[in-house]
């Protein structure tokens, strides 16, 4: 029969074993220490995490406040915005208005000047710059007076007549005419 040893060997008198030796450490007790350590962390991270929050609630508050505070301000300003603007339209319309307004008398005040006594202005148009000049005079060389009178004036350019008709039905026969000029007064 045959026998098989599966003891270890035996040393040898003359060597020596080389062993660290293991210390006597229990798992259970490093898991322990690891979860309560990581608890701990977690603990103070959500406690952090928790004042974080009813920080940034206080501040939100604070400024939910300030916004219904300026909300009121902000909608006055719009509003008086709203009112500059229609007031420096009015002002401008104003402006506009009075700075033309000199304009009429002065193209009477010229105009008067230039007219001969044998006629009668019955109406006057201005379009911008261009007059318009419609009446009835004695004679045609009142009317002929009247364009030479307005040319050489120096404030009325490009005179021309539209119109000259003499009615020969009626007594005294008078003449209707038309001219039209450019005011550069």
């Amino acid at each position: 029969m045959i026998t098989i040893n599966l003891a270890p060997p035996r040393q040898q008198p003359g060597l020596r074993e080389f062993r660290l030796p293991m210390p006597a450490f229990n798992l259970g007790i490093l898991f322990l220490v690891v979860y309560i350590a990581a608890g701990a962390g977690i603990t103070i991270y959500w406690a952090h995490l928790y004042r974080e929050e009813d920080h940034l609630t206080q501040e939100i508050a604070k400024a939910n406040g300030e916004l219904d505070r300026l909300k009121p301000i902000t909608t006055q300003a719009s509003k008086v915005k709203d009112q500059l603007a229609d007031l420096q339209k009015r002002v401008k319309t104003i402006e506009d208005l009075t700075k033309d307004q000199s304009k009429p008398i002065r193209i009477f005040d010229a105009f008067a000047s230039v007219v001969p006594n044998d006629l009668w202005v019955t109406r006057m148009e201005e379009r911008g710059n261009i007059l318009k000049v419609t009446g009835t005079a004695f004679t045609p060389v009142a009317v002929s007076d009247l364009m030479t009178n307005l040319r050489a004036s120096g404030k009325f350019k490009e005179v021309e007549i539209v119109l000259s008709r003499q009615d020969l039905g009626k007594s005294p026969r008078l003449v209707n005419f038309e001219v039209t000029c450019r005011f550069e007064g």
